[in-house]
């Protein structure tokens, strides 16, 4: 795995000569003019989930992501294998102007590719119910020696294509019937944080990472 800060932190910012700063958005003239900043009081709703909240949890959910302390990396390249010989590459860029992501699948009978870009409330300074709402949607099948096809893809209200009602409700509901198997339970969460640590390892390191060597589960997989 690969990965950096190349964009977001002070020194990125001051390297693209920005010389105005600020540790927060709340209360600060210089986040007016800034388009990454969050203005919590302009929203009701952030406001309240978060503004108002702050002597609950001390969490402050507006600073700037050119202050100082920012590590984390925005541009990272993954090549993960799977015990079933399966591969993947993953590559993100958390800077990009639009929010979405594109998925390909190539296998023994052709490919899918998968094209989705949703909106983001906090960009757009609309309602926390529109986060992840579609803007536009595809996919596409290409089968080996076959014309390509577009699926169509069912409409569903709710964030995150209608996902998020889905999953609500497979939690705190009575759950569907589940004919394709998409809900993961908890060992499918974990190996996906462990993908995760296992990146940031080898970002770390120059070298591969097993993540049966991280951790050892009991259920066999």
């Amino acid at each position: 795995a690969f990965g950096d800060l190349r964009f977001y932190g002070r020194e990125n910012a001051e390297n693209r000569g920005i010389t105005r700063f600020y540790s927060r958005a709340y209360g600060s003239e210089y986040a007016r003019s800034d388009h990454f900043a969050i203005h919590l009081e302009d929203n009701k709703q952030l406001k309240s989930l978060y503004l108002d909240a702050e002597k609950e949890d001390g969490y402050l959910r507006d600073q700037s992501v050119f202050g100082d302390g920012i590590s984390i990396e925005d541009t990272m390249g993954v090549i993960v294998k799977y015990r079933n010989k399966a591969i993947m590459t993953y590559s993100l860029n958390a800077y990009m102007p639009w929010e979405g992501f594109r998925v390909n699948f190539n296998g023994s009978n052709g490919r899918i590719e998968v094209d989705i870009c949703e909106s983001s409330y906090v960009n757009a300074g609309g309602d926390h119910q529109d986060e992840g709402k579609l803007v536009y949607k595809k996919i596409i099948v290409h089968p080996m020696f076959g014309k390509p096809y577009e699926v169509d893809i069912e409409e569903k209200e709710g964030g995150h294509g209608g996902g998020d009602p889905e999953l609500l409700n497979d939690l705190f509901g009575v759950p569907a019937e589940d004919r394709f198997k998409r809900a993961a339970s908890h060992m499918e969460g974990a190996y996906s944080v462990l993908t995760g640590i296992a990146a940031n390892i080898s970002i770390r390191t120059g070298l591969p990472v097993k993540v049966a060597d991280l951790v050892k589960f009991k259920i066999a997989r």
